[in-house]
């Protein structure tokens, strides 16, 4: 029976993307960071502009937070900003990258008086998740080794998986911690959680809310990133995304950039596996936009994650495992294919103007003439970006 647009409907209507506080701040390379006009100068105008990704899209509720750039006073101000421009504040994300004494190492460093000032920081950002109602603290470590014989590989694992039973043990009984791999970078010769496995591995031995955080950008090139996310959600452990396009590297490009047929097989692979709209499976965005406008940037990177979805949930899941099962090789791959290559646009275009959107959120947010506003509103002070 061919799936309609029409009975997908409701799925989409479920779906929600955290957005990255940091992805409306200056970003670059190592070469250079460029600075826009109306870039935010602070946490509050970050949630502003993300307040207007979900006012066009409604698929935007939370913005994730990153300590200490969006350190605030008042965190119990902040949520209350948060929710009167139509979001919430949803995960807090740590930073033990950026600080002189975490040179050769945070939780996996030699000396204990480091390790426990990275742990320290995490139990600060629990308190925060506390004051803002925020579920999740998520941990990228940067911590790894650039040559052979360095450090000790085994001992900085024992080392990690004692810090992050410390920090797990402090969190509240409906806190998660979610923890990310990264391949490489800024560690070359090895990094201490470098992949789904080593991750899983350190997420099993602390509970039952402990998870992996997948990363789209952070795998070698021809990695098969749809076999993890089934691993995963059939290990009960894919805990959130963190959705972003690359074509070398960890490029953080807007979603589905680079290979939209390898998110549409990431997101059939969530829907096959039950994470799609599961409370326990958190979509976000983890982006840069170096050179295009930030709240354009990240209204496109909703979009893609909704059409893909929208694909995802069009493939005929009955005509697929008859086809498997029978050993129709070329019969299976087209009605997979066939769901890839169908156009929801203007369905969606459609669905968006009955639900009292625009059809076209991009045209919409162009026409608002808010980019406008905020660079002529935001002049003077320190315009946010990394480090900010």
């Amino acid at each position: 029976m061919t799936v309609t647009f029409e009975s997908i409907a409701p799925h989409l209507a479920e779906q929600a993307i955290e957005l990255p506080s940091w992805a409306f701040g200056n970003s670059g390379t190592r070469f250079k960071v460029f600075g826009t006009p109306g870039t935010p100068r602070t946490p509050q105008e970050k949630i502003a502009d993300a307040a207007q990704v979900n006012k066009y899209t409604l698929l935007a509720p939370k913005v994730a937070l990153h300590i200490p750039w969006d350190k605030v006073d008042d965190y119990s101000a902040l949520s209350a900003f948060a929710d009167d421009h139509g979001v919430k504040l949803g995960t807090v994300n740590s930073n033990t990258f950026q600080n002189d004494d975490y040179k050769f190492g945070s939780l996996t460093h030699t000396d204990a008086a480091v390790r426990q000032k990275a742990i320290d920081h995490h139990f600060e950002c629990i308190d925060i998740m506390h004051k803002t109602g925020s579920r999740d603290l998520k941990i990228w470590l940067a911590d790894g080794t650039n040559y052979p014989g360095q450090g000790d590989i085994r001992g900085r694992q024992d080392r990690l998986n004692d810090s992050l039973q410390k920090i797990y043990l402090a969190l509240g009984d409906e806190q998660r911690l979610v923890l990310e791999y990264k391949f490489f970078e800024p560690a070359f010769y090895h990094t201490d959680v470098p992949d789904w496995g080593t991750s899983y591995a350190q997420v099993v031995s602390l509970g039952d809310r402990a998870s992996v955080c997948l990363d789209t950008g952070h795998h070698a090139p021809g990695t098969n990133i749809e076999f993890i996310v089934m691993q995963l959600l059939r290990l009960g452990k894919l805990g959130s995304f963190d959705f972003n396009s690359r074509f070398y590297a960890d490029d953080d490009l807007i979603v589905g950039a680079a290979d939209p047929f390898q998110l549409f097989r990431i997101i059939f692979e969530v829907v096959r596996g039950g994470g799609l709209n599961n409370p326990d499976v958190a979509f976000m965005l983890d982006q840069c936009h170096n050179v295009e406008d930030k709240i354009p940037g990240q209204i496109r990177s909703v979009l893609n994650v909704q059409e893909m979805t929208a694909r995802a949930l069009l493939v005929d899941s009955v005509a697929l495992k008859a086809a498997q099962d029978a050993g129709d090789v070329l019969g299976a791959n087209g009605i997979l294919m066939d769901a890839f290559y169908t156009d929801v646009r203007a369905d969606l275009a459609a669905w968006r103007e009955s639900r009292g959107l625009a059809g076209d959120p991009m045209a919409a947010y162009a026409a608002s003439g808010y980019q406008a506003t905020i660079a002529a509103e935001r002049v003077g002070g320190v315009q946010a970006g990394w480090g900010a």
